[in-house]
């Protein structure tokens, strides 16, 4: 009996839980943890009401190591799926390894108390995941994750080298708010006030953030500002495809957000520094957190698309080719399928078909995996059926 044990119980964790419930050949029994068991509850009730399938909920600090490797003996779960912040990674692949669990998540480690990441602590973790027999799959998400899956797909079908890559994300949904953050609004604010790093000819390169602009036209949703800045499936990538010369990512901004987020960093809002507020150390980027919206309220109100995707250039037969590989995703669609917005679900949806790979043994193999290092063509099949559909151009 495949059964998964999902920690997290935001926006994105919402999205995994309907979907896996949706799949009911291949998620027999689905636990739902959280610090909050409140919410645990109500997503069960959710996904109860529209599946018909119980969710087991139960409530746990995942930064408490001893705790956690307790209720994974307890429950012998065949899966973790890690949906909850990137800060508690490495805890909960500890309590994996000391009970002998498989592991997923959706974004990389990021120390709390620097604004970096990167994957050297998780890759760091292989020898022992190899030595204990269990996998662990990093970033199965869209962007890592799908990104990764869709320059896979690339090299194996439709360039035989790969010489430029940029990943190209845009989100052009509209919630109405002056300012508000589609997903944590902590992690979003510390990758974009972040210095922008690229790979340019075997180095990284280092530039301000926000510091190189382009306009890129994007299909069903036009022109639109786009602004190069550092995402960690770029150290992945490279890794794994050593052929590529230049490797960049880039994100769309309105200037409404960036006029709020300058203000904010100038007044030192997002700082991840401690202050003394009334006799007691705060971090501001924390308080600023406290008082923005929950970015799951924001998807009754939000409207528009996401579109993210990866343009190649390189050769195919010996001739110059570049081509682009995109999804797009409406967030009204979205909610009303789930009750998230396209933010969440373009993560949570790759999330449950990463676990269905595993799961399936599709992709199987002992240690840490990134998921350009396994075959991308039953990941893409499974991805178009349950919400995503992903197109081709030639550019």
């Amino acid at each position: 009996m495949n059964h998964v044990l999902i920690i997290g119980a935001g926006g994105v964790a919402n999205v995994v839980v309907h979907k896996c419930a949706e799949d009911k050949n291949t998620f027999h029994k689905i636990t739902l943890a959280s610090r909050t068991l409140a919410k645990c509850d109500a997503i069960a009730a959710a996904v109860k009401a529209k599946h018909g399938v119980t969710i087991d909920t139960r409530q746990i600090d995942a930064d408490d190591v001893p705790a956690l490797t307790r209720l994974l003996e307890e429950l012998r779960p065949q899966l973790v799926l890690n949906i909850a912040l990137p800060y508690q990674d490495l805890h909960i692949m500890d309590a994996c390894l000391a009970a002998g669990i498989n592991y997923l998540d959706t974004a990389n480690y990021e120390p709390p108390e620097e604004a970096k990441f990167e994957y050297k602590w998780q890759w760091a973790y292989d020898g022992r995941y190899r030595a204990r027999g269990i996998m662990a799959l990093l970033g199965s998400g869209f962007d890592p994750g799908v990104t990764n899956v869709f320059t896979a797909y690339i090299k194996k079908h439709l360039l035989d080298e790969i010489h430029e890559l940029d990943i190209i994300d845009a989100n052009a949904g509209d919630h109405g708010l002056p300012f508000a953050t589609n997903f944590n609004p902590e992690i979003n604010i510390r990758e974009i006030t972040a210095d922008a790093r690229h790979w340019e000819n075997g180095a990284w390169q280092t530039t301000p953030a926000l510091s190189h602009k382009r306009v890129f036209d994007f299909p069903q949703i036009g022109e639109k500002n786009i602004y190069m800045m550092y995402h960690e499936e770029l150290e992945s990538l490279v890794k794994h495809f050593p052929e590529i010369k230049t490797a960049r990512f880039w994100m769309t901004f309105s200037d409404n957000y960036l006029n709020h987020l300058k203000v904010l960093e100038n007044v030192g809002m997002t700082s991840i520094e401690p202050v003394m507020y009334e006799g007691r150390e705060i971090i501001p980027i924390q308080f600023l957190k406290a008082v923005l919206p929950d970015p799951a309220s924001l998807g009754p109100r939000t409207k528009g698309k996401t579109c993210i995707g990866c343009v190649a250039k390189g050769k195919k037969d010996g001739k110059d080719k570049t081509v682009y590989i995109y999804n797009i995703c409406d967030h009204e669609e979205a909610y009303k399928e789930t009750g998230s917005q396209a933010i969440s679900y373009t993560t949570g949806v790759p999330a449950m078909i990463g676990a269905k790979m595993m799961l399936k043994n599709t992709w199987r193999a002992a240690g840490v995996r990134n998921m350009e290092q396994f075959d991308p063509d039953p990941f893409l099949e499974e991805l178009a059926a349950y919400g995503l559909p992903w197109e081709v151009k030639e550019l």
